[in-house]
């Protein structure tokens, strides 16, 4: 069964982008080799935080790409109000105790944005990124990096 997950993924690469990534001027993965190089490769690339979301959906850890995507959306806010509805939506989202996407945060920078929410700030959940973002380098990418999507791209960029 494996064989024929890891089968499907290669053949599914073209589609995982197909759609997502016409509007660049120059072949989106081509960069895909630049990914190895570091977490930071890899999230300044759309195609390479698509890939990436889906390697840690393979994983059931979504949640922080999006979270820290999140959070990057988060920090262009120029008004209040988008700001407070905003920072509503992301704690209720990733960070509440009964968030449907709740991010693995330590409690106490859990209750310091639970008692700051009712005034945000746009740094409001910078301690949170950055643990979120050390997750993600430390633990996801490496795995990232060996995995049958990242592999596969590579491959398929290989070929061309």
């Amino acid at each position: 069964m494996w064989s024929s997950q890891v089968t499907r993924l290669v053949i599914d690469l073209d589609a995982l982008f197909k759609g997502r990534l016409c509007c660049f001027p120059k072949d989106p993965l081509g960069d895909v080799e630049a990914w190895g190089e570091s977490v930071d490769k890899v999230l300044g690339c759309k195609a390479g935080q698509i890939a990436f979301r889906e390697f840690l959906k393979s994983e059931y850890s979504e949640e922080n790409i999006l979270f820290w995507l999140a959070c990057e959306e988060y920090k262009k806010i120029k008004t209040a109000p988008e700001m407070i509805s905003s920072a509503n939506r992301i704690y209720s989202e990733f960070v509440d105790s009964e968030a449907p996407r709740q991010i693995n945060i330590d409690c106490g920078t859990r209750e310091n944005i639970t008692k700051n929410i009712s005034q945000p700030t746009l740094t409001s959940f910078d301690t949170a990124q950055k643990l979120i973002y050390s997750l993600m380098a430390r633990d996801c990418y490496p795995r990232f990096l060996k995995s049958d999507i990242y592999q596969g791209l590579l491959r398929r960029n290989d070929s061309r």
